[in-house]
């Protein structure tokens, strides 16, 4: 049980709360109700060098530029080109912190990236790319870029009857790729960040496509919205790890039952990243309020998952 967790106050957190939700007495939650809900980037695998969506969709830019050269001079193509993983990482930190300017330019340039596909060639692409890209810092393949302690948690949870979701700022079909044999959530759990769609009725089939605009950015007080809308419940349990996680974290709090926030730090520069850039508001209310921060460096023997 959590064997990649130290012992400490965010694991003792942890199991005293679901022993807490699944024994029966006064604070017993039954298993229907037992929602746990967790951001993605950040939280549940690596973000760095920046998000491995970002990575996905700046090839894809890159090829584009190959083929438009005049585009190498305009941001987000130029970005694409010289593989500026800084710049698209900044862009996410300032998002975080309240500055949208280049997120609006980064979007129009990702919304572009894939418009048109079917959602079957989209998942297809997203597959193979989850299966053979390599985080280019950590040198590690992404699918080993997951958080063992994380992937534990999620395995408890559902031992003890808890339904978890994904519910991340990242794109809903790309996720879906990966969720079930990462974490074990299954694609119609997860919540993300999406682009419009259209229906098409071919001679012999129907599909559908993605079209260059934004439908929703699962991000700040949308997820919580968008939470409700898909569970129709509210979580007792949620894990983030930045600003635009707050709304989320404070949703699952209700004096009706207990819950518990866990809002992960990045403070571990040795065997990942220290970075709280982008979280510095969670981590003020964290500290302010009766959340659990997890720190990578105390809390966690281990951070990635194992080869298979």
């Amino acid at each position: 049980m959590l064997e990649s967790w130290n012992e400490g106050r965010a694991r003792s957190a942890i199991i005293a709360f679901v022993e807490r939700v699944t024994r029966p007495g006064r604070d017993f939650v039954p298993p229907e109700a037992r929602v746990a809900v967790f951001d993605n980037d950040g939280t549940t695998w690596c973000e760095k060098p920046l998000p491995v969506q970002g990575d996905f969709l700046l090839r894809r830019m890159g090829e584009t530029v190959k083929e438009r050269p005049e585009l190498r001079d305009h941001q987000p193509w130029r970005a694409a080109a010289e593989l500026d993983y800084d710049w698209l990482s900044n862009v996410i930190t300032k998002h975080y912190q309240g500055d949208d300017g280049d997120l609006k330019t980064l979007a129009g340039g990702l919304l572009q990236a894939y418009a048109g596909s079917t959602i079957e060639e989209f998942e297809a692409q997203a597959t193979a790319f989850l299966r053979s890209g390599v985080n280019p810092r950590l040198k590690r393949p992404y699918v080993q870029c997951a958080y063992r302690p994380m992937v534990e948690l999620v395995r408890y949870l559902t031992e003890q009857g808890f339904t978890s979701y994904m519910a991340s700022g990242g794109g809903r079909d790309f996720m879906r790729a990966i969720t079930q044999d990462l974490y074990g959530i299954p694609p119609e759990r997860v919540i993300g960040s999406t682009a419009t769609l259209s229906y098409r009725d071919h001679a012999d089939f129907a599909t559908i496509v993605h079209d260059p605009a934004l439908d929703v950015l699962d991000d700040g007080p949308a997820k919580p919205v968008r939470i409700w809308s898909r569970v129709g419940r509210r979580p007792i349990l949620a894990a983030g790890n930045t600003n635009g996680d707050i709304p989320m974290l404070r949703f699952c709090a209700h004096p009706s039952r207990p819950s518990l926030a866990l809002l992960l730090d990045h403070d571990d520069s040795e065997r990942e990243f220290a970075y709280q850039a982008g979280a510095e508001q969670a981590l003020d209310r964290a500290r302010r309020s009766d959340w659990t921060i997890v720190s990578m460096k105390r809390d966690w023997k281990t951070v990635f998952v194992e080869p298979t």
